[in-house]
């Protein structure tokens, strides 16, 4: 029974069309692009740009799945996966990268750390950095101080936007 309702929750969108433009997706939703998309696009949840996929833009996610061809700068939140049939030419920044045999990439690689400092949080959560820091002083906001700085895990942050504690 739970598991139907996980999938009635579940936001999928399937796109086989040309697109071009900004697409912002706030609430988590599973993306695949199979047709050709230009401009910038950032998502929470799953991104999968398919195998006939042509995709000329900047691209945030959280979980990034490429087998298509990529040209622009891409910033995974968790993971990149390049399938063997990718073909990306790009500044990556990711948090975990899998590169399958056969897979083309040219450009370069930023790994991201496991940390975030508090100007990242405030621009990851759209909101000013003077709330960050008066959260994070209350204790509101999952956070270690070192020295005069916040810290900020990304796991502890994800699980907390997760839990819908962000208001």
């Amino acid at each position: 029974m739970a598991f139907k309702d996980r999938h009635k929750e579940e936001k999928i969108l399937d796109v086989d069309a040309a697109m071009s433009g900004s697409l912002t997706f706030r609430d988590p939703v599973n993306l695949r692009i199979n047709g050709k998309f230009e401009g910038t696009l950032e998502t929470r949840g799953t991104l999968v740009i398919g195998p006939s996929a042509i995709v000329k833009a900047n691209l945030i996610g959280d979980d990034i799945i490429v087998a298509g061809r990529i040209k622009g700068d891409i910033l995974a939140k968790q993971r990149l996966t390049l399938l063997p049939t990718a073909v990306v030419e790009a500044e990556l920044r990711t948090a975990k990268l899998i590169v399958s045999e056969g897979a083309v990439l040219e450009g370069t690689c930023h790994m991201l750390n496991d940390n975030l400092s508090a100007e990242e949080v405030a621009k990851y959560l759209e909101v000013e950095l003077a709330s960050i820091l008066e959260w994070a002083g209350s204790g509101r906001i999952p956070a270690v101080k070192e020295s005069d700085h916040w810290k900020f895990e990304r796991k502890a942050i994800e699980e907390w936007i997760s839990a819908g504690k962000v208001k």
